[in-house]
């Protein structure tokens, strides 16, 4: 009897264990590890399947002897043990591009270094609005893996960060989005901006002359890669104005989508989402559902009764005529600026977590011109002093929520908006940015 094929998931979050599912299902003989504990819904899900697996450490003996390794986006590539698995050629793949072997569905795509969250639920509430079977994968909704191993989708629409990208090499985007490149991450590659830029444009690898690619025709670096690319796929740029080739933009508070099939119109006051950078990403998912051939009714729709994501400038309360919104999904500096962008009133801003190798100097003017003080929430806020002293009138720190919304509330005044945008990553005093956005939402209502 032929030895069944060894596949080892290392990392058993959301990602790893739909993996291991996925693979189990198809009658691989499956491993799972993770450095750090499992939680127990994933224990769980493993047991159910007769998975085994390996929590707190990784035994070399189990994992060297793998034919594929599928690992979580989470872990670097270099990581001890996936230098000594590729030292070994040993294959390591992402969970997305295993899953992408089981399914003919449809696969529309979301990267970005900002607004791909947004975009992809926007993407996919029209869909499912719409009526078509549509599945909810990658950074947001259920593993993609796990929906291929237990559900029957004619359409996922993915978002996908550049780690998940990383290691993807057959896997292939019908419809590919990206709406911006602006640093981020760049620790993770090794602080060369193109080879974030890279990781981004592998969203376009394997598309043919049938698949499209949706991109935002005013971002400066997507350009200068375009230029130096030979895509096979059919180009649809977006821009706020009517440009030459631009298949969506806006003119005089309409907005257009023209595709050779369709062309859509309505008012851009009509749209569910405020702000120029949500303009960009309702143009984005209502190309991807032109494309689809979803009803223009269905698309004008939901583009107007989508409800806004969660941690991203959401509107928290107004206590006593200051308004506080959260916006903690803001890990990088271009997030902060498009809040900062959108803020009509005077400002108190929460800034400061793990940095990521930010340079601040994007929002610079934005600051000067509608900051009135700024609360620094992080472990080491030497940086962010030595940027921003003598910039604002009033800076401060915190080291808790509630030092920082407590301060914030006092340099506040009537009319004011607390902004909490971090542009860091939450991991110093947080376990995630999601928490960060909890805890001040529970601060606020208590205060």
């Amino acid at each position: 009897m032929e030895k069944k094929k060894r596949i080892v998931v290392l990392g058993a979050g959301e990602s790893g264990a739909g993996a291991a599912v996925l693979a189990q299902v198809k009658g691989f003989d499956v491993f799972v590890s993770d450095t750090s504990s499992i939680k127990d819904k994933y224990k769980e899900q493993l047991d159910r399947y007769g998975i085994a697996w390996e929590e707190g450490h990784h035994t070399p003996e189990l994992i060297l002897n793998a034919d594929e390794v599928i690992k979580s986006p989470g872990i670097p590539l270099t990581a001890p043990m996936i230098v000594e698995l590729r030292k070994r050629n040993i294959p390591v793949i992402s969970e997305i591009e295993f899953a992408g072997r089981y399914t003919h569905a449809r696969m529309i795509c979301i990267t970005g270094s900002n607004g791909k969250t947004t975009t992809t639920l926007l993407t996919y509430h029209i869909l499912k609005s719409a009526g078509l079977k549509v599945g909810l994968a990658g950074n947001v909704g259920k593993s993609l893996a796990l929906q291929v191993a237990t559900c029957d989708y004619d359409y996922y629409v993915i978002e996908l960060s550049s780690f998940q990208l990383d290691n993807m090499y057959d896997f292939k985007a019908n419809i590919a989005v990206l709406l911006n490149i602006t640093p981020d991450h760049l620790d993770r590659y090794d602080y060369k901006m193109e080879n974030y830029v890279d990781a981004k444009f592998r969203i376009v690898r394997n598309q043919t002359e049938d698949d499209a690619f949706i991109y935002w025709n005013d971002d400066p670096v997507i350009n200068e890669k375009l230029s130096k690319l030979t895509l096979k796929s059919q180009r649809y740029p977006f821009a706020e104005t009517h440009e030459p080739g631009t298949q969506a933009y806006t003119d005089h508070g309409e907005l257009t989508i023209d595709t050779p099939e369709e062309t859509l119109t309505m008012k851009t006051d009509e749209l569910s989402l405020l702000g120029r950078h949500n303009l960009y990403n309702s143009m984005a998912a209502g190309l991807s559902a032109c494309l689809l051939n979803v009803k223009k009714e269905a698309i004008r729709k939901a583009l107007s009764d989508f409800e806004s994501v969660e941690h991203r400038l959401e509107r928290v309360a107004s206590v006593r005529g200051v308004q506080f919104i959260n916006d903690s999904k803001a890990t990088n500096v271009n997030s902060c600026w498009y809040a900062l962008e959108s803020m009509k009133t005077p400002v108190v801003l929460i800034l400061g977590g793990k940095d990521k190798g930010n340079d601040y100097t994007e929002i610079e003017q934005l600051v000067r011109d509608k900051v009135k003080a700024l609360v620094f929430l992080g472990v080491d806020n030497s940086k962010l002093h030595a940027f921003f002293e003598g910039k604002v009138p009033y800076i401060t720190e915190a080291r808790s929520m509630k030092e920082a919304v407590d301060k914030s509330y006092a340099l506040a005044s009537p009319g004011d908006t607390v902004l909490l945008s971090p542009c860091c990553a939450s991991f110093d005093l947080f376990k995630s940015y999601e928490d960060r956005g909890d805890q001040f939402k529970a601060c606020v209502r208590a205060l």
